[in-house]
């Protein structure tokens, strides 16, 4: 199983319903090994933050 972002490509996050986290333009720092649930996730990190968050794959799309 592929995944379909490469570190240092830039993402837009949509966090799901609940999540504080903000929406917004990120850049994918590494992807993460997928596990026994087969979920491709990243960690992705935010130019207004000062730390990286975890996103799923179905969470993140094309960035500018």
């Amino acid at each position: 199983m592929t995944h379909k972002y490469a570190a240092g490509q830039d993402v837009y996050f949509e966090p799901t319903f609940g999540n504080a986290a903000a929406r917004g333009q990120y850049k994918v720092i590494r992807p993460l090994p997928v596990e026994n649930d087969n979920r491709r996730s990243y960690r992705i990190k935010s130019l207004t933050e000062n730390f990286e968050r975890i996103a799923e794959e179905h969470q993140l799309s094309q960035g500018d």
